[in-house]
Formats: C-alpha cells, structure tokens, sequence
C-alpha cells in the first residue's frame, strides 16, 4: 500500500514513525514533512492545503491512502476536493461538516448540546450581541475562558482572572485579535480539574477503536508555569483514567458523539480528540479535535503495538469490523525540545548535535536540512525524545537521558515532565 501523509510536525513524525513498520506498506510520502521524516519515506514539497498538489501527487505516486495529520486541510474540504478529482483514494481524516467540530467552536458547543454531552456552560457572543456577552460574564465566577470561533493556530484561547479583563479581551478579540478566526468568540464557565487527552479511530458505521490515554503539559514552564504552547511533553497511559473513569467517558461521551455524527449524516471517517477535564471523578469535554493531538501523538504511538496501517485504512473505508489494535501495557513519556523563547519570538537555523548518535527514539518537529545538509532547528518546538518503560520515573528517566545527548543553541525543556501523576 502505498500512502501519503500529510503535514510536518512531531505528531506527523511519530505517525510515519509507526506507518513505517508496516508490512503491508509499500512506500511512504510525507507531504512536506520535515528533516526526521525522510527517514521513514519520500518528503515532498506540498503544502497540505493545496488540493491541486495533493490531487497530482496522489495521481503521479499512485497513492492508496491520504491520511491528514492537521486539522487545517479537513477543515477546508479535503475530502470533498480528492473526491472530485481523485475518487478511488481512500482518506482518512472527515469532510468539512465533521471537521466543524474543531473548525468552530460554536458548532462543536451546539453539538454537545444536541446530544446531551457533558460540557461548560457557555455562550457565543458577535459584535451585535456583545452585550449579551457582558451580562454572561457577570454570571459567571472568575477566572474568564474566551475562545475564538475559529482555527487559530492553537492561540485563539485566553483565560483572564477578573471581569475588567474579561470585558476587554471579549473587546479585542472581536475587534479581530485573531483576524476572521474570532469575528464569533465563544465565552465559556471555568472548570476546575485535572485534563486529559482521548483519542479514537473510527469508520463512519459507529464502530471504532480507543487509543491510548495521554495528558500533556501546554505551560511553557515547570510547575505549569507561563503561557501556553502546543505542547512541552506528554504522559500515557494517564492513572486517573481508570477503568471506572473511562467507562463515564465512553458512555457520556464518546458513544454519544458518535452516535450523534451519524444521526446528523456525517460521514466521519478517522481520528477524533476528545479533550476532557476530570471534575471530581466526572469527565467533560473541553473541546474536539478532529486529528491526532500533538505531542500525545509522539507518546500513543510508541504504545500502539499491532499493525496501525491496516486500522487506518479500513476505517477511511468505512468498515472497521475484521480490524484489532493492541495496546503496550507500559508507560511512554515524552519530552520536548524547544527554542528559546517560544512561544514568543525564537530565533532559527541552529544546527542540532548528537541526532547521529542518540540512543532512543527522536521524533523532529521544527527541523530543516540546511545548504550544507546539516539538521537545523526551523520552529518554535524542535523535537521530542521518547521512551518506553514500566513506569512514569523509568520513562521519563530514559527520555531525558536521550534528549542530554542532543545539543542545539538555546534549547529548552521542562524538566518535570509526569511528575505531577505520581
């Protein structure tokens, strides 16, 4: 089978990772990837969101199966374009009105609604109704969630602390803080708990695979300090989701959302990211993501032990039933490396040491190869290193251990990362 992948980060890395071990794999194209990618296939210089491009290479390489790493080309029809111009393909990953549950917030709240799935109180303010959003506000007890309507590249979240705050920010971010993204902000109750990451695989008829649990760490700093960024590291599997826990999550949530695509006559085929918070031993949905997480992906990966490539492309064929996916029972931790300065302003172009020599697995995610062919940082989240172990202190042990051998000017980690699980 031969398959295209499309994207270029760690998430990206760690799916072509796992694609690569497949016996059923014939060659791999990574659309465009990065400098760690092109050790598990061919990276090719397209971007996802050029249907044209990715039609023809589907053409040219003779491609049997598309599956999207990010949400931006779901988002913007995808499927729906490769239907046209290349229909026999398989893809994996849903059509713009499934790809709406992380397209729009709006969307995704009002499909909670629908189907009675748990989640924060909320309301979805414009300019017209910016007064209703005010009123809103004062019903609600401090701190203030704000988010964007729309794909903001994963910034389009602000959690203020007092109502003066709240008010402004609702201000700018209607007044276009980030640009047609948030012309529909979605104000939000605060929920208090512990977070964690669900992921499933599914096939359109209602069946589908869980995949590992994982939490990440978005702080920039230990202790979860700073601002937020896509991602310094992850943990699976996560304790407090046990089998009590995960039977709520698939009876609240996960059978509901399923069950409620089909009503509504969307053809969902692939990952879906349920983002939930634990409230005292109840879990709510924070939001959808419609494709794998990052960086939970760089750690699920290495704890998926059965064939993925098969599950992938039964499930973008809309049948699932003769499929299995077996689970490593340990632990993997993964840590990431960063510029310095992300998420603010970082400088590229540093060349990364002891990638020849690093015992354990490296996942790129904002590498390039420079003129000379040397690795070079090209994001604000460079890489992550991995590592498999019987338990969070072992694992998190082996992955910090990798990433010492590996040397780039300003990098930057946490260094606790599960600390917080023991």
């Amino acid at each position: 089978m031969k398959v295209l992948l499309l994207g270029s980060g760690g998430r990206e890395s760690a799916i072509a990772w796992k694609l690569a071990q497949s016996p059923v794999l014939e060659h791999l194209y990574i659309a465009p990837g990065n400098a760690g990618t092109s050790a598990y296939g061919t990276n090719l210089a397209i971007k996802p969101t050029d249907f044209d491009a990715v039609a023809s290479a589907v053409r040219e390489h003779d491609i049997d199966l598309v599956i999207a790493g990010n949400e931006d080309p779901l988002v913007a029809g995808l499927r729906e374009a490769l239907a046209v111009s290349v229909p026999d393909v398989l893809v994996l990953g849903p059509g713009a009105d499934g790809a709406a549950l992380e397209g729009s917030k709006d969307f995704a709240k009002d499909f909670m609604g629908r189907h009675n799935i748990p989640t924060a109180r909320h309301l979805t303010v414009t300019a017209d109704t910016v007064a209703e959003g005010r009123e809103f506000l004062r019903s609600l007890k401090a701190p203030y969630v704000l988010k964007a309507d729309g794909l903001a590249a994963g910034k389009g979240v602000i959690i203020v602390n007092t109502l003066e705050e709240a008010d402004a920010t609702l201000d700018e971010m209607l007044a276009g803080q980030f640009g047609k993204a948030s012309a529909k902000v979605v104000i939000e109750e605060f929920l208090s708990g512990i977070e964690c990451s669900v992921f499933t695989i599914g096939d359109g008829k209602g069946r589908y695979h869980l995949l590992p649990v994982a939490k990440d760490y978005k702080r920039a700093y230990d202790a979860d300090q700073g601002p937020n960024t896509g991602g310094m590291g992850s943990v699976t599997p996560v304790p407090f989701a046990d089998d009590a826990f995960m039977a709520k999550v698939t009876e609240r949530i996960i059978r509901p959302t399923i069950d409620g695509l089909i009503s509504e006559g969307i053809d969902y085929r692939g990952f879906i990211f349920f983002g939930l918070i634990n409230c005292g031993g109840d879990p709510y949905v924070i939001e959808y993501n419609v494709r794998m997480g990052d960086p939970e992906t760089e750690s699920v990966m290495t704890r998926i032990s059965s064939d993925l490539l098969p599950v992938a492309a039964a499930a973008a064929a809309g049948d699932l039933a003769d499929t299995e996916l077996t689970i490593d029972p340990r632990t993997a931790v993964a840590v990431m490396a960063v510029s310095n300065g992300y998420p603010g302003d970082y400088t590229k172009g540093h060349v990364i040491n002891g990638l020849d020599k690093a015992q354990g697995i490296v996942f790129h995610a904002g590498t390039a190869v420079d003129k000379d062919g040397k690795v070079v940082t090209a994001g604000g989240r460079v890489l992550a290193t991995v590592a498999l172990a019987d338990s969070i202190p072992a694992a998190a042990a082996e992955a910090y251990k990798v990433l010492e051998g590996i040397e780039f000017e300003g990098k930057r980690s946490r260094s606790d990362i599960g600390k917080d699980l023991l």
